[in-house]
């Protein structure tokens, strides 16, 4: 297994169990406890976790699998999701994109489309996109969250409730009957919600 699916592994088991064992971590992911330790290690370093004595522990109460590892995991997944979605683009489209991996997928797939505008609150989308002169990009302000690369607040969602979109693609964290589509955050749940709000048609990608 790659470092970066360990890495996304531990991450996730920390969101979901809140403490890790190295023992355990070594037979789940197939790998020497020596290798766990060291990536413990590389994780504390960057503060995502705080080591114990056989284990770790989330360092925050509210733990969220940053971007930078949400992007390692799926990609066959994530290509193919961009690839069906970037079709019900057309040409001169005002497009928006909430931050995430599967958004960041469709939205390099859909700068090929000619004369389109890319709205977006996700500061890796809009970095990508800055490069390309064919697209216009609006990029709305706002309070940056380390996790997920997204500008968020009050800014974000005066800019957009300036604005009319074609459609949107919307990443989330989950999907379910009873509460329909939730995100770890509630700010960013709620600039999401202006988006939506904005959109002539909402897309939700996520893998």
């Amino acid at each position: 297994m790659r470092q970066t699916d360990r890495l996304s592994s531990i991450l996730e088991q920390l969101a979901a169990d809140g403490a890790v064992a190295v023992g355990e971590l070594a037979s789940r992911l197939g790998a020497s406890p020596a290798t766990v330790r060291r990536d413990l290690q590389l994780l504390e370093e960057q503060r995502m976790l705080s080591r114990t004595h056989g284990g770790a522990v989330a360092r925050d109460v509210l733990y969220e699998l940053p971007l930078r590892y949400k992007a390692a995991r799926h990609q066959g997944e994530k290509k193919r999701i961009a690839a069906e979605a970037a079709a019900r683009v057309t040409d001169g489209s005002v497009i928006g994109f909430t931050g995430g991996t599967t958004t960041t997928e469709v939205a390099r797939r859909v700068v090929d489309r000619r004369g389109i505008t890319v709205v977006t609150n996700a500061l890796n989308i809009a970095g990508e996109l800055a490069i390309r002169a064919d697209v216009k990009l609006v990029v709305t302000g706002g309070t940056a969250r380390a996790e997920s690369y997204e500008l968020v607040g009050p800014v974000a969602e005066q800019a957009l409730e300036r604005l009319n979109l074609d459609v949107a693609f919307v990443g989330v964290d989950g999907i379910t009957v009873e509460a329909g589509l939730t995100t770890h955050h509630e700010v960013e749940a709620h600039t999401n919600r202006t988006m939506i709000d904005r959109a002539r048609r909402v897309v939700v990608v996520t893998d």
